[in-house]
């Protein structure tokens, strides 16, 4: 992997760019042949079948999550170890309703894999969007639409005709529903915590903001380099379980007073709109709390950097 060591983060040696593998002998191959198999057929119907019919059907929220959780029981995805950071294992339930993300809050989301957008979904039954570092405003994704744009190309700024709004006017339009941010804008293997897209600067001073980490064991569930549907599909079929181990930390409020003074973005990219020194702080914060919940590093490579990672890994290939 020396030939990418111009994707590892300068202060930290970490390259978040660069897909995990789980090391497996010969002998154990026939073993996950033999998984995968029986369960595609299965995880396969029960996808395209709540994709193509159910999804589109006004079924009660109860009901939508209870065919997501059936997606993901197929792939083994049935160990979740969820806590709220600073509080005590075992008194979850005993934890006022604003502890955790309710209708009307946002959550700010590390992104890894599509595996993310289920379980948020069959948790929270959100509105997913997606950011890009040119703009502060996100683009409001469907359920699918959240899944395939984590094996998507990166994208550093809107197609043409995108449908663009503000988050805050995203959450006043669904006061009855939890928004989900990915601020990152792409997937990483979630070693690190890439700079944050402005976006998270449109919700309203009022509205709670919760980051929430997603770590996944064994890691190659993580998707950093887009289309590679076929290796994600095989790593999580081919093994009995994959386990979710999330934290949610206390919500953050967007306290800047806004404006462009002290201009600041990832190595003066004109790629990554500016923000104030304020905002900054905001964003800082979130991402803070990201890196602490995952135990990780913040890292200085932009999306850029990952674009010319993706040039350089499918030359090798």
């Amino acid at each position: 992997m020396e030939k990418y060591s111009q994707f590892r983060d300068r202060g930290s040696g970490i390259a978040p760019f660069i897909p995990v593998k789980t090391p497996r002998s010969r002998l154990a191959l026939l073993t996950h042949l033999t998984i995968f198999f029986l369960r595609l057929p299965m995880f396969l119907t029960i996808a395209l079948t709540y994709a193509l019919f159910l999804h589109h059907l006004p079924l009660p929220a109860v009901v939508r999550k209870a065919c997501l959780w059936s997606i993901m029981l197929v792939p083994g995805i049935w160990w979740v170890d969820l806590q709220l950071d600073g509080v005590r294992r075992g008194t979850l339930a005993e934890q006022p309703r604003n502890r955790v993300p309710h209708p009307g809050s946002v959550i700010a989301a590390t992104f890894t894999s599509p595996i993310d957008t289920l379980y948020l979904a069959a948790i929270f039954d959100p509105v997913f969007t997606r950011s890009y570092p040119s703009t502060r405003q996100v683009e409001p994704l469907s359920l699918f639409g959240a899944v395939a744009a984590s094996l998507a190309p990166v994208r550093l700024r809107p197609a043409p005709r995108t449908n663009l709004v503000d988050l805050g006017a995203l959450v006043a339009r669904h006061p009855d529903r939890v928004i989900v941010v990915f601020p990152e804008a792409s997937p990483t293997n979630g070693k690190a915590v890439l700079p944050f897209t402005p976006s998270l600067l449109g919700a309203a001073p009022d509205t709670p903001i919760f980051p929430v980490s997603l770590r996944y064991t064994p890691a190659d569930v993580t998707t950093p380099v887009p289309g590679r549907w076929f290796s994600f599909l095989w790593d999580l079929l081919s093994r009995p379980s994959t386990c979710v181990r999330v934290r949610i930390a206390e919500s953050v409020y967007n306290t800047s007073r806004g404006g462009t003074d002290a201009a600041n973005h990832p190595q003066d990219d004109a790629d990554y709109a500016p923000v104030s020194h304020d905002e900054q702080l905001v964003l800082d914060k979130i991402a803070d709390a990201l890196a602490r919940l995952g135990r990780n590093k913040r890292v200085g490579l932009t999306l850029k950097d990952k674009t010319a990672f993706i040039d350089a890994w499918n030359g090798r290939k």
